[in-house]
């Protein structure tokens, strides 16, 4: 836009120096048949200006030399030489040039006509070339500006970078010391009543318990290690896609609650994101149930609908167990779907049970 709006500027100045020139034919001064070509010439050098300051400059000067009047011209380009290359040898080089045509142009012979040229030469050369190099220092100027502060913009990105990074470690270093030491004790309590549980059913639940705990140190190992390196997800959990929703229900059914699944047969292509949000959509609503209906029957269901994957999730109401409860399992769900394209809805039915239901557009979701 501001090429289009200097080029549109350079050429009404173009045609208004070439109109001057012409009127000036047209008023009754004799001109030579070539005058015509110098207005042409004008036009064009005013045009090429600032792609090629000096060589124009030097070719306007040159076509002043024999056409005075096209000295008018040199006043713009002289002005474009200084703002492009501020002070440096062009704009010297520009500057003697207009200096020396104004000098042969007007011939000065005694001290008024000294005085004349004195006028002339502030109004031709000075004055442009004072407004150039102000325009050069300006564009300078503005450009450090601009580069000081992309300068403290990356620096601010950086300073938030290693706050956030330094966040990340302290807390795998707090998830490293409570939990996996509490994870780890409930583990070994665990290992130790399957090896002296007084009857078979003990037994298999606390090595079902020790199970889940071991996996639950291995995931967590993986989450430290993404906290700590900065990974988007790991590498060694359990099938977080739709392959690992059956295991989920059966872990929780092997600890003794009572869950229906139904999932297709085969199980449907879904985007990754997809199959990794209706994982934990399903691993969250199982926690959920456990801690706050234990014993309730619960339904997982997976099922296809008008292109449309659709996860349910649903437990009858029930007495707590008395488990702690973060308060942010609906909402790390809510993001979840959001972020895989879908929509989630949570709470009771009105027929007694807690119904997590969430939908994934499967065409947007590739």
């Amino acid at each position: 836009m501001i090429a289009v709006r200097l080029l549109l500027l350079d050429a009404c100045l173009a045609i208004a120096v070439a109109g001057a020139l012409a009127l000036e034919a047209l008023s009754g001064v004799s001109r030579p048949a070539w005058w015509q070509l110098v207005i042409v010439a004008v036009l064009v050098l005013l045009l090429l200006r600032r792609r090629f300051p000096l060589a124009t400059m030097l070719a306007m000067a040159g076509l002043a030399w024999f056409a005075p009047p096209a000295q008018l011209a040199t006043f713009f380009t002289l002005y474009t030489v200084a703002a492009r290359r501020g002070p440096k040898w062009p704009t010297v080089v520009a500057t003697v040039a207009d200096v020396a045509l104004v000098l042969v142009t007007y011939q000065p012979g005694d001290l008024q006509a000294w005085e004349i040229i004195g006028f002339v030469a502030a109004l031709m050369t000075l004055l442009p070339l004072l407004a150039g190099l102000w325009m050069h220092q300006r564009a300078v100027l503005l450009e450090a500006v601009s580069d000081r502060a992309d300068q403290a913009e990356r620096e601010r990105d950086l300073l938030a970078e290693r706050a956030v990074t330094a966040e990340r470690r302290r807390i795998a270093r707090e998830m490293h010391d409570v939990v996996a030491h509490r994870v780890s004790i409930v583990a070994l309590q665990a290992g130790a009543l399957s090896m002296r549980a007084p009857d078979e059913e003990t037994g298999r639940l606390a090595e079902v318990i020790r199970e889940s705990s071991a996996a639950a140190l291995t995931e967590l190992r993986d989450i430290l290690k993404v906290l700590r390196e900065d990974l988007t997800e790991p590498k060694s959990l359990p099938s977080p896609t739709l392959d690992g929703v059956a295991q989920l229900a059966g872990d929780l059914a092997a600890a003794g609650a009572e869950v229906d699944t139904q999932v297709p047969d085969p199980l449907p292509q879904v985007p990754e994101k997809v199959g990794r949000a209706a994982y934990r959509i399903v691993q969250e609503s199982l926690t959920n149930a456990a801690k706050h209906a234990p014993g309730a029957p619960i339904r997982v269901r997976l099922s296809l609908d008008s292109g449309k994957l659709v996860v349910e999730v649903a437990n009858a109401l029930g007495a707590s167990a008395g488990l702690p409860s973060s308060g942010y399992g609906v909402i790390g769900m809510r993001e979840r779907v959001t972020l895989a394209g879908g929509a989630l809805r949570a709470g009771p039915d009105g027929t007694g049970d807690y119904v997590v239901r969430a939908v994934f557009p499967l065409a947007s979701g590739g």
